[in-house]
Parts: C-alpha cells; structure tokens; sequence
C-alpha cells in the first residue's frame, strides 16, 4: 500500500507540473488549468477501494496540492454512495498541502455492488473532481455448522431432516421473534426446492449461497445471509424459449426447470451445480437437456450441456425397429436429480397421461456429462413415468436406487424367477442395482396394482423415503422404505426383499407393512427421532412413530390445520434430537401461501405460522405445488411464483 501511495504522489506531482490542458492524470481529474494562474489538483489514495459489508471499513486519504502558489483551503464533499455506505466525514476542509482521512464503511444490509464515487473539491469559482472506485463485499457468513444442502430433501435418503440447525429452537420459533426476512425475487415460477451451500467462496469472498432454479429455465444464485444476487444464468439455447404446457394444467403457463437440481461441491475446481431444463426451438422442436454449471459464476462448464437421447429394447408405446425411443417433447422432468457414483440420474414424468409414453431412467456422467446408462421401466408396455411429486429417486449407501413409478404396464405373467415376463413395470416400487448395467434387482407391486392403474389411482404419485436402520422385535436389523400414492394406503417395505407380486392374492401379503386409509399422497414424508411425518392431501399432517421396526396403526399426533391439495411435504430441523420442528407449507396455487412450524414432539402444538403476525408482515403471495421448505442456518426458504420468501429470526 506505502508502494502505491509514493508512486501515486509522484503522478500527482507529474500533472501538477504539466503546463495547458488537464483533463484526467489517474483517478486525479479537473477542469482546464492556466499556466499561471493559482490552481489545485484534488486526489486520493488508494483509488479503489474494497469494503466488508458490516465491517469495520477502510480509510482512503484525501489530499490538496497547489499549483502556481495556490495557498486556500478547499472544501469537498463526497457523492454517489451507495445505499448503506457511509463516509466520515462526509464533507470536509483540507488545507493546501495537506491531508484528511475519510472513513468508508458499509452496513450489515449493504449490498454487493462496485460503484464510481466522486469527490468533488471547491474553492472560490474553482471546482476539481477526483473519482475513486468502491467495491461492496456482502457480509461474510457468520461461523456456523451449517451443512450444504444439494440435493432435494436433504439428503439422497430423502428423509427431509437438517439435524445440525443450531439456531432454530422451540423458543424462539415465534411470531414475536421469527417472521419473514425478505425476498429473492426471480423471472418465473420456483418449483424446484431451493440449494444451499456454506462458506463458498463467491465474488471474490466466502459466503452462504443460496440456489434456485426456475421455469423460465434461469438458475440464480443468492447470497443466503444478505439476498444479495451473485450470478443469474439462463440456460435457453439460442433464439429457444421455455416449453408450453403442452396442452396439460400440471406445469404452468411455461415449462423450463422443474426438477431440484443436485450440486457436487468437489465436481471441477469450485464446485458444480446440475440442472435438467425443457425448452423449445423456433422450428418448434422440443430439447431436454442436462446443464453443468460452476457453482461460483453460473458459467457452462466445458462439455455443458448436454442433449437428451435414448433408445431401449422394446415394443411399447413410441417405438421404432424394436427400441422405444425417448421423445423430448412427450416429457418433462419432474423427479428431482439424484447424484451418486460419479453419476447423475434422472427420471422423467409425461404431460399430464398424453401418449405416447413410457418410463425412463438415465444416468450420465458427472464429469463427462456422456450418457453412462439407459433403463425403460416399460419396455414392452406404455406410460409407467416416474413422477412422485417432486421427489428424487432415493439412494442407499450401498449404490442401490429405490423410487415409485405411477400408473402403466405391469406383466402379471411371471418369469421363474418372479419377475414381469415383458420387463413392464408400472406401479410399482423398484430396486435397481448401479453395479453393471442399471437393471431393476427387486419390485413390490401391490396385488390389485392393474386395477389401480386403470383407475388413475396408482402409488407412484408420493414420494420415497428410505428410513434409518432399525431394530424389530426378534433383534434383526432392517433396512426400510416407506411411500404411499394415491390409493390412500401407506407402504412400508423391506429394501432386502421388497415382496414382488403376490399373483392371483387377495392382499398385499408379501409387503413388509401397509397401513389402510391413510390418505391420497401427493408429496413426499420425513422422518426424525423415531417417526414418520406424512401430510396427505386435504388432511391434517401426521406423526406417526416407529417402534419395533414397524409403523404405529394410528397418528400419535396430528396438526390442528389441514393441507388441501396437495397436501404437504414437511422438513425437519433440529440440533441432533433437540429442538426438533416441523416445517410445512400449506401451498395451493389459487390461495395465499402459510408456511407452520410444529413441535416435532407434538404436531398439535404450533410454534409459528405466518399469519399470525399483524397486519400481513409475514404474507409472501400465493403457493406452488409439491413446495418442500429449506432449512438451514437459521434460515427457511420457500419456493412461490416469484421467487423465494425467506423467513429467520428477526
């Protein structure tokens, strides 16, 4: 800093030496000077400037020095501040060849932002500006346990539980104390739960991040503590626009990033973000493609993106010389990305039930962005897309992928070993082994699954879940899943033996559990300390605990509010199995949106909700479909149509 100051001075003085026209030398700058006439030049040092916001700030030095004998005090003021930076002094006299320091500081809520501040010295009819360049850095993330949060529902178990919130407790989740903080606003729909990632180092410091994609096919990142926004990046190819609806109401009135992206902070040299996005061309062609982006600039990274192909050996709907073939058009990607193995797995959805379609999953490399594997759950049959309202397909520690498919073609013929003679699928829980080729190992298909199918009323509509290890009565470990769809019943399955097909039964025997009339699922539980927490549409959110390995027969609690379609999918927060709550988000499209917070111990006991407070301080607009709450770092962000409502202590 002494090496710039010195340098400086000597340019200052070079300027002051030159005799006619003076209109800039450096940062120093003024208007025509005489050759002999009594004059001043204005500077500063340095002449730029970085600044913490709510920080201690930096000090710049202002300085007068003559030319021809000039010997009067100058005053000067100081313009163009940005919001919440202050100078002090603000304005001042400097006498000539002298010196004043000016403090510049930002506060805590001071945005990010590089701005031109001017400063302007006066002296009788003479006037000399100096310009200085100040840059804001947002406030960096206090020290925290936060843990990142990349992928949907916290983790690839899909549980829905941030355990090491230190922040949030039954106390001081209140209206008195908590309520909403701000709004990162976005350019359409937020449908895709919302990332995070702590102590990342963005813009040139660390900060908290926040992620969110939309359907307008942009992908924002935020700083998390300040709602700063750090980078926005559109994923529209060239002269493309997002996808129409394609004549079906689930998705609207655009469709570009449905799906919750993954992120994989050790991917590339800072961290890389994966997004699925639908858009269409000017001829009218529909592409779905898999976008790589660096999680600190939002750029593509080399090989990024990729366009979505397949084909698969088969006979059913939408096939061609013996393979079904992947139409782009026909799907949209409504289950969230899954990363594991150096690969990342999607599982597309159709448009509303408009043939011709049938049941994808396909892997690609996270490195490469190649396609690594190919599966058709419905090969030989029609529709089977996996959908489970927003959920990711689930994976265990082991590498195996567990998820739920809706409604379609299921063999009930059996090959020797138990398995659907044609490969056909359709409603049905699925195992399917990484190990190889991507193949399905294991099914559960409810023993009245074809009638289900028929009637619209398959289990493929909730989410999975895959629960802790778990000790039943005899002593066994069991490894257990849990989904339910829109047949109302809740299916608790054995990952090591999921139970098949129960061919010409009556009952869902070979099933590990199956609680009746629970309620139509149209979202995805979680789990905490024990239990099970369901929000089925049109009902109360549920408790239902686990003891022996298996699920209680009834709620031990249940919320006061009920959750209209589509019921809800609640997230856990909790600081180990203290200070356990349970957020939820009453979100239909057509209605004002309530974000609850419950005593995990006790759903009947409501800590918060936001329509509590007076006067509509905590109101952030009306809901989305299949919304799940981030929670993390004291923080609860909730995806709407315009963006992102967070919500914290106040």
């Amino acid at each position: 800093m002494m090496r710039f100051s010195v340098i400086r001075a000597l340019t200052a003085a070079m300027c002051i030496a030159v005799a006619g026209l003076l209109e800039s030398c450096g940062g120093i700058s003024g208007s025509v000077m005489s050759s002999g006439s009594p004059d001043f030049v204005l500077s500063e040092s340095p002449a730029s400037v970085m600044i913490q916001a709510g920080g201690t700030g930096s000090q710049v030095s202002v300085s007068v020095q003559p030319v021809n004998a000039f010997s009067s005090t100058v005053q000067v003021s100081i313009n163009g501040l940005p919001t919440g930076v202050t100078a002090t002094p603000a304005s001042f006299n400097v006498a000539v060849g002298s010196s004043q320091s000016v403090t510049l500081a930002a506060s805590s809520s001071a945005t990010a932002t590089t701005a031109t501040v001017t400063l302007t010295g006066k002296e009788g009819g003479l006037k000399h500006s100096s310009v200085l360049t100040l840059t804001v850095e947002a406030t960096a993330p206090p020290p925290n346990n936060a843990p990142d949060i990349t992928t949907f529902h916290d983790d690839n178990a899909r549980d829905g539980l941030n355990a090491q919130e230190t922040t949030l407790t039954l106390s001081n989740v209140n209206s008195t104390q908590f309520g909403k903080l701000g709004f990162d606003a976005t350019d359409g729909l937020v449908d895709a739960e919302p990332l995070y990632m702590a102590s990342l180092n963005a813009g040139g410091s660390l900060r908290n991040v926040l992620f969110v994609a939309t359907e307008h096919d942009s992908v924002y990142a935020f700083d998390a503590d300040t709602g700063a926004q750090l980078w926005k990046t559109s994923v529209l190819g060239p002269g493309e626009t997002t996808s129409d609806n394609r004549g079906c109401d689930q998705v609207v009135p655009e469709i570009g990033i449905t799906a919750t992206p993954v992120i994989d902070r050790k991917q590339g040299p800072t961290g890389t973000i994966f997004v699925l996005a639908m858009s269409k061309d000017a001829g009218g062609n529909y592409h779905q493609r898999l976008h790589a982006l660096d999680v600190t600039t939002g750029t593509e990274v080399m090989g990024s993106p990729t366009e979505i192909a397949a084909a698969y050996p088969g006979k059913g709907a939408n096939s061609s010389n013996g393979n079904v073939v992947f139409d782009p058009g026909q799907y949209k990607e409504r289950a969230a990305l899954l990363l594991v193995g150096g690969n990342v797995y999607l599982a597309f959805s159709s448009h509303c039930d408009f043939g011709p379609y049938t049941g994808w999953v396909l892997a690609y490399s996270e490195s490469t962005l190649q396609q690594t594997q190919v599966l058709n759950l419905t090969p030989n049959g029609n529709q089977g897309s996996v959908w489970m309202s927003g959920d990711g397909i689930a994976a265990d520690g082991e590498g195996d992928l567990f998820l739920l498919v809706a409604n379609g073609t299921f063999d009930t013929t059996l090959n020797a070993n138990g398995f659907p003679s044609q490969g056909d699928y359709g409603n049905a829980i699925l195992k399917l082994t990484t190990q190889g080729k991507l193949a399905v190992t294991d099914y559960f298909e409810p023993y009245n699954g074809v009638d289900e199918s028929n009637g619209d009323q398959d289990l493929g509509s909730g989410g999975v879940v895959l629960l802790p290890d778990l000790t039943d009565a005899h002593g066994a470990v069991r490894h257990l899943l849990v989904g339910g769809g829109k047949d109302g019943n809740l299916y608790l399955a054995d990952r090591v033996n999921l139970g098949k097909f129960n061919a010409g039964g009556s009952s869902n025997s070979n099933l590990y559990q199956e609680l009746v009339g629970v309620g139509s699922t149209y979202s995805t539980p979680a789990f905490f300390n024990g239990a099970l927490y369901i929000g089925t549409t049109g009902a109360s959110l549920l408790e239902f605990p686990v003891a022996n390995a298996m699920l209680a027969s009834s709620a031990a609690s249940t919320t006061a509010a009920s959750f209209a379609y589509p019921g809800t999918s609640p997230a856990i927060s909790a600081n180990g199995t203290q200070n356990g709550i349970v957020w939820a988000v009453e979100s239909n499209t057509s209605s004002p949106a309530v974000l609850h917070a419950y005593d995990a111990a006790n759903l009947a006991h409501e800590l918060y909700n936001s329509g509590q407070a007076a006067n509509g301080r905590d109101a952030f607009g009306n809901g989305n479909k299949f919304i799940t709450p981030l929670v993390v770092n004291g923080k609860v962000y909730v995806g709407t149509p315009t963006g992102v409502a967070v919500f914290g202590i106040m």
